[in-house]
């Protein structure tokens, strides 16, 4: 039988694993410019790749063919990733660590942080996990 999570566990889990953007972008627009950036590189790729092997054009030649290939192997192939996403505990956490060094009086604000850096305490790490990765 699946246990059920209190509203704290249900909090925890979504500071952990829901994500925003880092670099302040609104998603419903991402929906369209990821695609078009990705289609933008792989674009590049192709034209890059026609200029290239239209040197060997005409007739038959090894050398030519040679060539045009070393110089369509040379270079390195144009990509665009879509930069990773910050979890939403470290987003809120940097929204109210603004808010609060804004206004040093609000003693509201220094309250919320410190809720969140109590809810959001990540286990202590050893040198010797360096091989894993950070879990947020």
């Amino acid at each position: 039988m699946v246990s059920r999570r209190t509203p704290q566990e249900k909090k925890r889990l979504s500071y952990a694993k829901d994500r925003r953007g880092s670099s302040g972008y609104s998603f419903k627009p991402a929906r369209r410019w990821v695609p078009a950036r990705k289609r933008r590189a792989n674009r590049v790729n192709r034209r890059r790749a026609r200029r290239d092997l239209l040197a060997a054009k005409g007739r038959p030649d090894a050398d030519a063919a040679y060539a045009a290939e070393e110089r369509l192997l040379a270079r390195r192939p144009e990509y665009w990733q879509k930069p990773p996403e910050m979890p939403l505990g470290v987003w809120v956490e940097r929204i109210l660590e603004r808010r609060a060094g804004r206004d040093e009086r609000d003693v509201a604000d220094r309250e919320r942080l410190d809720r969140l850096r109590r809810r959001l305490r990540r286990p202590r790490r050893s040198p010797t996990d360096a091989a894993r990765p950070f879990p947020y």
